[in-house]
């Protein structure tokens, strides 16, 4: 729709794997350099792997494109087959006539071997590429690897290229996959694009569509906007790509900025697209909230110590259950210990007495007199009264009562 208003010959951002439009980023180059040594090592099976979007696929094509003519491509794009219907696609792919309605694993090893040793013998090599191989079943699996296993004496029949997700990594890594897993020969993992090779993505494609080699279509924000929205996954890119573009004709511009971007973004992933490609790590996560939760406990921690009033003080708990809290707070604090003092020797009583003469804490001794005209009588000398926790024993009364009849007696 927009093609004719920019300047286009075709669609820039195609989400097709078209191999005209790869950008051989670094990371792409390394990958394709990857694939190109699988075919003149003498490994047999390469496995390519990546997230979804990425652009598995279309390296793929371009390394099909740029295979010379002595080799003979097997392609399976559809790989959730069985045993059976795998070895009939090969063959198909292959063109080796088979004969129909065969129900025979052997009948079709039997001829793939035969033409396998054939195109040896004309010096040609065989290879099978199997793209989404996420979706392999196990059996199958192991049908692939019985597959390498046709061989002569220098060099294996057939070379197995797999490309899938990630999941596919860890599938071979399962115990029961050593022996498919051992024969791998070469291992790629294909990551996003990174910030800086965004601008030469996008330029790049315009160019191939007939856009002109200098013009520029994006700014500098609208660039970093989208590699934010799409993580640097290509599939992505050229979705927001191709929708800012519609924006831009919509409105009458002649360049997409980044709040067509961002409008762009809410068309396509909805209303969660501000949160699509934020990746918090588990890790960071789990340290933020720990953090989070101790300058809580130390705010809590302050405000015990440093304010008047007592957190259990904003809220309260029910009649019931309050009232028992309050009376086990009031009993705490009574049974808290007086502050003892030394008190004043008193006349006539032993104030040397080791500890065992006298033990425990010297009561405080009041003595009262009387007038002479109410005779000579001393009124008997009173012991404070304990407090609810001082409690004194019998043996501790005993002790202190003979020093105060001593004192008694003296003093008359």
């Amino acid at each position: 729709m927009y093609n004719r208003y920019f300047g286009f010959k075709e669609d820039p951002f195609s989400i097709a794997p078209d191999p005209r439009f790869l950008f051989m980023s670094e990371m792409h180059q390394e990958a394709l350099a990857h694939l190109n040594y699988g075919v003149s090592s003498d490994g047999c099976i390469i496995l390519l792997t990546g997230e979804v979007g990425t652009g598995k696929t279309t390296i793929c094509r371009c390394f099909i494109e740029r295979l010379d003519q002595s080799t003979d491509v097997a392609v399976i794009l559809n790989p959730k087959l069985s045993v059976l219907e795998l070895l009939a696609s090969i063959c198909d792919e292959f063109q080796i006539p088979t004969g129909n309605n065969q129900t025979s694993v052997k009948y079709y090893i039997d001829n793939l071997n035969r033409f396998l040793l054939q195109e040896h013998d004309r010096d040609r090599r065989c290879l099978l590429v199997i793209d989404e191989a996420q979706n392999l079943d196990k059996d199958v699996l192991e049908m692939l690897r019985l597959l390498t296993t046709l061989e002569t004496t220098k060099r294996k029949l057939l070379k197995v290229f797999l490309l899938g997700q990630s999941e596919l990594s860890e599938i071979l890594a399962q115990p029961d996959m050593t022996q498919i897993d051992q024969r791998i020969t070469g291992r790629f993992h294909l990551k996003a694009l990174r910030i800086n090779d965004m601008e030469g993505y996008i330029r790049q494609r315009i160019i191939v569509a007939g856009g002109g080699e200098t013009r520029s279509l994006f700014d500098a924000k609208a660039v970093k906007k989208i590699h934010q929205l799409s993580g640097g996954i290509p599939r992505l890119i050229n979705t927001l790509c191709d929708r800012s573009l519609l924006g831009a004709y919509a409105g009458g511009k002649d360049s997409v900025d980044a709040a067509i971007v961002k409008k762009a973004g809410l068309e396509i992933f909805g209303t969660k697209f501000l949160t699509r490609r934020i990746k918090i790590p588990l890790k960071a996560l789990a340290a933020a909230s720990f953090a989070a939760l101790l300058i809580a406990v130390l705010l809590v921690a302050a405000v015990e110590d440093y304010f008047p009033f007592k957190l259990k003080d904003l809220w309260r708990l029910p009649a019931g259950e309050q009232s028992i809290i309050d009376s086990t707070i009031s009993r705490q604090e009574k049974l808290q210990p007086l502050p003892v003092t030394p008190s004043t020797p008193l006349p006539g009583f032993n104030n040397s007495a080791t500890p065992a003469e006298n033990p425990g804490p010297k009561p405080d001794i009041q003595t009262t007199t009387t007038s002479e005209t109410e005779g000579s009588d001393i009124s008997t000398p009173r012991h404070a009264q304990p407090t609810d926790d001082e409690h004194l024993s019998n043996d501790q009364e005993n002790t202190f009562s003979e020093p105060v009849s001593q004192l008694s007696e003296s003093s008359l």
